[in-house]
């Protein structure tokens, strides 16, 4: 899935807080924003969906600060509790898509994503057929609505970017492995 998808998860998860506790809702936004995009840096460090994709180890994480945050609310506890969450939720939503080929419409890998505690890849389930796939942007779009209704300003200016930059993506992401020659 685009990691606009995986952020806008994140931040459909985070939009209650703007109504139950106004004060701590920027930063889980921003936490949870951060959270659905940060696992994808590992296309550009590391092996893909396995260096900084860990859906167990984030979801453990994510309920360890939340019960920090429930205890003792404030912006950092908010911000990393929602990080934790949407990366562990980032991760975990990887199995549902396709692996990390350059052309997964292929389907020519069997990784979907590595459980680091059962020390193995998931194959993946090609729900989401691929990265920037239609059905992608109808997650992206469907998605990026809580949180365009929850919050304004900067968050809300994200959603709009998010959304703009999946639809340019999805409109050309077959054609982008001929452009750079991969």
């Amino acid at each position: 899935m685009m990691a606009t998808t995986h952020a806008a998860v994140g931040l459909t998860l985070a939009a209650p807080l703007a109504w139950v506790a106004p004060d701590l809702a920027t930063a889980a936004a921003v936490g949870a924003l951060v959270g659905g995009v940060f696992p994808d840096v590992d296309l550009f460090v590391g092996v893909h969906r396995k260096t900084l994709h860990f859906p167990v180890y984030y979801s453990v994480a994510a309920a360890v600060f939340g019960g920090v945050a429930a205890v003792s609310p404030s912006t950092l506890t908010a911000g990393v509790a929602f990080f934790c969450l949407s990366a562990g939720l980032h991760s975990a939503s990887d199995w549902l898509g396709a692996g990390g080929e350059l052309r997964p419409w292929d389907r020519t890998s069997d990784r979907a994503v590595y459980v680091h505690p059962a020390k193995r890849w998931l194959r993946p389930h090609y729900l989401v057929r691929y990265d920037g796939a239609p059905e992608d942007l109808a997650l992206t779009l469907l998605f990026s609505v809580p949180g365009f209704l929850a919050f304004s300003g900067g968050v809300r200016v994200a959603i709009a970017v998010g959304v703009a930059v999946a639809l340019f993506y999805t409109g050309f992401r077959k054609r982008m492995p001929e452009w750079f020659g991969i």
